[in-house]
């Protein structure tokens, strides 16, 4: 077993046979806002075996108080494209992937198709509702991540399982957000409280992948950075 990541293997939870399937693993990013310029950072390093990373938009300066993958000068340049070949300088073991184009109900299939497990990081509500009754419907896991304002947001679900939509009901135009409720744009995020909701997001993905512990199927773990109160809501 590879040397680096034997802090990995030194955990009796993943050990060697759940590090193989953490290599073995496929992964796809949709998003490379706040939420996926820093999961896919955390899942190259430790070493999934293949990566596609979804966005079709372009870094700007106003990304960087939080999408912290990126520098000024990567303004313009491709989210995609740019977090790609950050995560390939972290670890060359990976395969790793831009798709630079927006994951959608008609391009979901082609997409999804060669993934196990889809880390949902995209920044809208209606995003977020659609995708992981989607890849649910397709026999694949999606651990959902968001962020509002101070509070940071992750669950899970899998085929036959509660998902999204079944926490905050129908999609609407007016909950789309900065990963979440409430739209960033007017109401803030802080750039911390993203990087608490992708880490959440990273352990859990490597979780699913290695077969260890409990995931959050079933269940929505709310994290407030205002004040550190941790909330877990069960959807059963």
């Amino acid at each position: 077993m590879n040397g680096r990541y034997a802090r990995n293997v030194a955990l009796a939870e993943i050990g060697e046979a759940g590090q193989h399937r953490i290599n073995a693993g496929r992964v796809l990013i949709v998003g490379a806002g706040a939420l996926g310029s820093v999961t896919g950072l955390y899942l190259a390093g430790a070493g999934v075996g293949h990566i596609g990373v979804a966005d079709f938009d372009t870094v700007d300066v106003s990304n960087l108080q939080r999408q912290i993958a990126y520098t000024e000068a990567d303004a313009g340049c491709r989210k995609a494209e740019v977090l790609c070949a950050r995560m390939r300088a972290l670890n060359s073991d990976v395969d790793v992937r831009p798709i630079c184009k927006m994951v959608t109900r008609h391009n979901l299939n082609e997409i999804v198709s060669g993934y196990d497990v889809v880390a949902d990081c995209s920044d809208n509500a209606a995003t977020k509702h659609f995708l992981a009754g989607a890849v649910t419907a397709l026999g694949k896991v999606c651990v959902t991540a968001g962020v509002s304002r101070f509070t940071a947001q992750v669950t899970t679900s899998v085929p036959g399982g509660a998902s999204f939509g079944d926490i905050f009901g129908d999609a609407s135009p007016a909950a789309d957000g900065c990963g979440g409720i409430l739209p960033c744009q007017s109401e803030g995020v802080l750039g911390p409280a993203a990087g608490v909701a992708a880490a959440c997001q990273g352990a859990e993905v490597l979780k699913v992948l290695a077969g260890a512990g409990k995931t959050l199927a079933g269940r929505l773990l709310l994290i407030d950075t205002l004040d550190f109160s941790t909330v877990t809501l069960s959807m059963s």
